[in-house]
């Protein structure tokens, strides 16, 4: 059996106060196998430089205008050739220098390949300083329906196969790797649950700084998939829930 090739894609615009320690923390996983592909939106600062001190381990390099983040991931994904694919953003880093072997290993116990790898977040402030794990935990058992209580798998830990992955609808500027985690999750058959943090997530990316339109796409979202109906009660029960925590 041939090694699995890890596909990485590192999407960045003037991320040159964030990008290194991404770019480090690939440079030091102990798993062999890695292609490394940096989609960059023409950055104007020192991102390129950055990334051509580790060109070692990067694979490929596309610096060109885009149309946002997920045009750039879909650029990133058309360019991978892996069994695997992972989204890791500028600032984003593996939680353990032997992340991608461990769960590899995990795999090679399997008696079938999983269609999707998974794992738990740790969220780290903006010097790479752990803050917390995710407040939504992945359980052991995830489907497409999980989703519906929200995203409980951070995108940077939701590792699909290359066949399984499909593009991101653009019509969503915020939200659409939310789309995009549960569509995967309607087609695929097996999944690996490892139940410890493979990623340390920047807690100030783009959904952050928009919430408010992030939360409007979210919910547009989860009416696609799960029907109004449902989802409007759910979020009644969310708020409800809130205000009662609140109260007692």
């Amino acid at each position: 059996m041939k090694p699995i090739l890890f596909s990485i894609v590192t999407i960045a615009y003037n991320a040159e106060k964030t990008i290194e320690r991404t770019l480090k923390s690939v440079a030091e996983q102990d798993y062999p196998h890695i292609e490394y592909i940096i989609v960059d939106g023409a950055s104007k600062d020192a991102t390129l430089a950055l990334v051509e001190k580790y060109k070692s381990v990067v694979t490929r390099v596309v610096s060109e205008p885009d149309r946002g983040i997920y045009d750039a991931m879909n650029k990133g994904l058309a360019l991978c050739s892996g069994d695997y694919v992972c989204f890791l953003n500028a600032g984003d880093t593996f939680f353990a220098t032997d992340t991608i072997s461990g769960a590899l290993a995990a795999v090679a116990e399997r008696p079938t390949v999983p269609d999707l790898i998974y794992g738990d977040t740790a969220i780290v402030d903006n010097e790479g300083k752990f803050l917390h794990l995710r407040t939504h935990r992945p359980p052991e058992r995830l489907t497409w329906k999980s989703f519906k209580w929200g995203m409980l798998v951070c995108h940077q830990a939701f590792w699909v196969k290359k066949e399984k992955a499909q593009t991101y609808d653009l019509q969503y500027r915020f939200s659409a790797d939310v789309d995009w985690c549960i569509r995967v999750l309607k087609q695929i058959d097996t999944a690996l649950f490892l139940p410890y943090p493979v990623i340390n997530y920047l807690h100030e990316g783009a959904t952050t700084k928009n919430h408010r339109a992030s939360l409007k796409e979210r919910f547009r979202i989860m009416c696609k998939h799960y029907g109004c109906f449902s989802t409007s009660l759910l979020h009644l029960y969310f708020f409800l829930r809130v205000i009662f925590r609140k109260i007692k």
